[in-house]
């Protein structure tokens, strides 16, 4: 075999980015379901909803919350250059993954991880069905194929949503491998997926998220599957940073297909780093 059907015979391993139209949505609670002591499923719907679009499994959406004084919600229009206030303050954001979308339910899922006692946590704890919360974006997705010979997925509680969205994405025959770090057994999860799974949970044990190197202590003393991985990554930022440098520097990743995010950063709020070469 020659070196261009080599090439041409090669699946397509380069992540693709996918625009989309910004629009903001004042969507209303449906529904309030509290999974595990840390984490909370909020179900929206409205007809705002409508024409919502979310294909990456780690896309992210804008949540704005009401004011926690007045209850008032305020969201930007879209102009031609982005976001557009009316005068006033500003409400409370953060960025979520949108967990589950089914635009023939006409529902949005998103889940609310319980570390801190910001305005997200504060509102996710209210909730009643009934209530209006601001949804912007998403923006833009990161398509990032499936053909490896197996994918790991290393997180905490705020990737839970965007590693249950790979999970059930991956084809029969796939292969999985992740490390997922939660509090106690309490704050476990199922996952469905069709694609071969080795789930190894990392439990803090009551110590503040954040703190020490739960994941990539794991991560250590893992021993990988043979063959090509494309490795996702997202928990506090300087955890995501050192858990990206192990992999590249002392496993051998190729670069490319490691994609490292800070969804938090220990004492910051409303944070998000992409970490790269």
């Amino acid at each position: 075999m020659n070196d261009t059907s080599i090439a041409s015979s090669t699946p397509d391993r380069l992540p693709r980015r996918v625009r989309h139209d910004l629009r903001f949505r004042k969507l209303e609670v449906r529904r309030v379901q509290r999974l595990t002591p840390h984490l909370i499923r909020i179900t929206l719907g409205g007809d705002e909803l409508a024409g919502f679009t979310s294909p990456g499994f780690d896309d992210h959406a804008k949540v704005f919350f009401p004011d926690a004084a007045t209850g008032q919600l305020t969201v930007p229009t879209t102009g031609p250059e982005g976001p557009v206030w009316p005068p006033g303050p500003k409400p409370a954001m953060r960025d979520y993954t949108p967990r589950r979308h089914d635009a023939q339910a006409g529902t949005l899922e998103i889940d609310f991880a319980l570390h801190d006692a910001g305005p997200a946590t504060q509102w996710a704890e209210a909730a009643r069905p009934g209530d209006l919360v601001g949804v912007g974006g998403p923006r833009g997705s990161f398509i990032i194929p499936t053909a490896f010979d197996w994918h790991l997925l290393i997180g905490d509680d705020t990737a839970l949503p965007a590693i249950s969205r790979r999970l059930a994405e991956l084809p029969a025959g796939a292969r999985a491998v992740v490390l997922a770090e939660v509090d106690s057994e309490a704050d476990q999860i199922s996952f469905d997926t069709q694609a071969g799974l080795d789930l190894q949970w990392v439990h803090r044990r009551g110590a503040e998220p954040g703190t020490g190197s739960p994941l990539l202590d794991a991560l250590r003393g893992l021993t990988p599957p043979e063959g090509d991985f494309h490795a996702w990554v997202a928990c506090e930022s300087s955890a995501a940073k050192a858990i990206r440098a192990h992999l590249v520097g002392e496993r051998g990743a190729h670069p490319k297909w490691v994609k490292a995010a800070g969804y938090w950063r220990r004492g910051a709020a409303a944070t998000h780093d992409t970490h790269e070469d």
